[in-house]
């Protein structure tokens, strides 16, 4: 491989080695292993279902604990809000009101997300704001036909020198319309975070983000902070970090030859959100709430989402003190045979760590060093939903290349769809994974893991994309809550399907969920 030294100088000022490069450009070329599914993970067989009793214990157990805790609330909330206008920039590009209607458009494309756009328009919570905009810069809009407004209301709402919506990052878009006021993502996740993540009055939230937004985050703190803590009786300690330069990953075209710019500069992406795992390496607490930004709701629904988070946490700690307690006492102390049975069935049954079969006829000294590999690792207790749809990316058990079996969260583009016995697999899928994490990263003596050596390089993703309408092979990091947390110990919960509310469209928008009537 051959680099100027343009190339040399763009590699140091991102933090990215030659010999990284080298690595990348290696896996292109030698593809990535298929994860090797062995079951889907079901109730009693790697998914916990709680009853009542039981999640008023761990409630219980949280409430009584979280003020004498570090406790953080982690959101990536990076992502541009492009993608949720997709079919809008579609519909602005391929419709010509000259030759037909609109719906007319809408029954030749099938455009039926455009229907329920313009149906449920009254609904949506920045309508006020698009007609009053409408209004101050078109003097003639009330004058103009139906489908002349909604076509003049598409474009106030996407284009640049108007309000320019897709610009923005999903979390500072209006989201929720109240009486009062327009809610964002960003705001609700604080009032959340005052509800369940927060110790002593005070909540911890940390906010991955891209960096030319952080001035709009800060502006947007400052002016509803006030309100937030005095309504919540709560103080917010917000920070912000930014995906680091030295995670973005080289492309290369379909002869697996570097890409570059127009002006002959490397072309590097962002690699997805496997990257923010060195943003969460940074943080320091004692439980870690992982959320993703556009999955919020309205006020009326927070009580049940916030029970349900405390209960995630509560099942958090008590496996965290047990093995806090047993890690102690192997460092420690002489155990029995049978201690060592006992720390066995623990990691076992409760952190659904599949024990050597072989580990009985270990000598001792094998018998505490193995176990004690096996519990010194980051703890995560992840929410499961049940899968009423077609069966998607979820928990599996896994079988990896050493036949080590283990409790994944495993995306669909990870899986060879196309052998039978694994495409079997999936179809048998319950729950799916809506990113509800509480996790612990640190150990008994309060000193926080390095993740990145708990992370499964192979798990990564080879994505195509397009470049100047050429198309390009880009390389994701493993994913934060696949890959990334490959090696951690796991524990699956079955929560109710309302603590899922994610906007991946702006239809979304007109869900239950997100509408305060």
């Amino acid at each position: 491989m051959k680099l100027s030294t343009k190339d040399q100088n763009l590699l140091d000022k991102k933090g990215i080695s030659v010999k990284k490069i080298e690595q990348q450009l290696e896996i292109f070329k030698t593809g990535l292993p298929f994860i090797n599914l062995k079951r889907a993970a079901t109730v009693d067989d790697g998914i916990l279902k709680l009853n009542d009793a039981e999640k008023d214990q761990f409630i219980s157990l949280y409430d009584s604990s979280k003020d004498s805790i570090d406790i953080v609330k982690f959101v990536p909330a990076s992502g541009a809000a492009t993608r949720m206008f997709k079919f809008l920039f579609r519909f602005l590009k391929s419709y010509q009101s000259k030759d037909e209607s609109i719906n007319a458009y809408i029954n030749r494309k099938k455009a039926l997300d455009i229907s329920l756009f313009f149906i449920g328009l009254e609904k949506l919570p920045f309508y006020n704001d698009v007609i009053q905009h409408l209004k101050n810069t078109k003097p003639h809009y009330s004058q103009l036909t139906l489908e002349e407004q909604r076509i003049e209301f598409v474009k106030a709402l996407l284009e640049e020198n108007q309000l320019n919506y897709s610009f923005y990052p999903k979390g500072l878009l209006p989201f929720h319309k109240y009486q009062d006021h327009t809610a964002t993502a960003f705001e609700e996740h604080l009032y959340e975070a005052a509800q369940y993540a927060s110790s002593n009055k005070n909540a911890k939230v940390h906010f991955t983000i891209s960096d030319k937004h952080l001035e709009l985050f800060e502006e947007e703190f400052e002016k509803i902070k006030d309100k937030i803590e005095a309504k919540t009786e709560t103080t917010f300690d917000i920070s912000f970090s930014f995906q680091k330069q030295s995670t973005d990953t080289i492309a290369v075209n379909s002869k697996d030859e570097i890409v570059r710019t127009k002006s002959k500069d490397l072309y590097f992406r962002p690699s997805g959100h496997g990257a923010l795992l060195n943003n969460l390496n940074e943080l320091d607490a004692d439980v870690i709430f992982i959320k993703n930004i556009d999955n919020v709701v309205v006020s009326k629904y927070k009580d049940e989402v916030g029970k349900q988070k405390k209960v995630l946490a509560g099942l958090l700690l008590e496996a965290k003190n047990k093995a806090f307690e047993y890690a102690k006492a192997l460092e420690e102390k002489e155990l029995s045979e049978q201690e060592l049975i006992e720390i066995a069935n623990f990691l076992q049954n409760k952190l659904n760590v599949v024990i050597s079969a072989e580990f009985e006829k270990y000598a001792k000294k094998y018998q505490v060093e193995y176990l004690q590999k096996k519990l010194n690792r980051p703890i995560r207790v992840c929410g499961m939903v049940k899968n009423e749809g077609e069966p998607g990316g979820g928990p599996f058990w896994v079988k990896d290349e050493s036949a080590n079996i283990s409790l994944q969260i495993v995306e669909t583009a990870q899986i060879d769809t196309k052998a039978k016995s694994q495409k079997k697999i999936l179809k048998k899928a319950t729950h799916f994974n809506p990113v509800d994490i509480v996790c612990c990263i640190k150990n008994y003596k309060g000193e926080t893991y390095d993740l990145q050596h708990y992370l499964d390089a192979k798990a990564a993703f080879i994505t195509e994309k397009t470049i100047n309408g050429k198309s390009i092979n880009a390389l994701e990091l493993p994913g934060l809550w696949n890959g990334s947390m490959s090696n951690w110990n796991t524990i699956f919960v079955e929560v109710p399907l309302a603590t899922f509310n994610p906007v991946k469209t702006v239809n979304d928008l007109l869900k239950s969920s997100h509408q305060v009537d």
